[in-house]
């Protein structure tokens, strides 16, 4: 049985080292009491290939997908940049 891969969309903050970038997802949300809408962020280490980290720029919105972990803190891959 095999389980869906998780994608989620986030903006590039920065380019790390050879093949890692660091993504930002922010979901926003409403207050259940209150009601304002309040966003809340993560950011993810994402690998990607050599032709991948040459096209993505900073603030370009992309799409990251759950993967086997790549190192310590990398268990994300880069699916397309938009």
């Amino acid at each position: 049985m095999d389980k869906k891969q998780r994608t989620l969309v986030g903006k590039v903050i920065k380019k790390s080292s050879a093949n890692t970038i660091k993504v930002r997802v922010e979901i926003k949300s409403t207050h259940p009491l209150y009601g304002k809408v309040v966003t809340r962020h993560k950011n993810y280490l994402v690998h990607c290939t050599n032709e991948q980290f040459d096209q993505v720029q900073l603030d370009q919105v992309v799409n990251i997908g759950e993967t086997r972990p790549m190192s310590k803190l990398k268990s994300w891959a880069l699916i397309e940049s938009k």
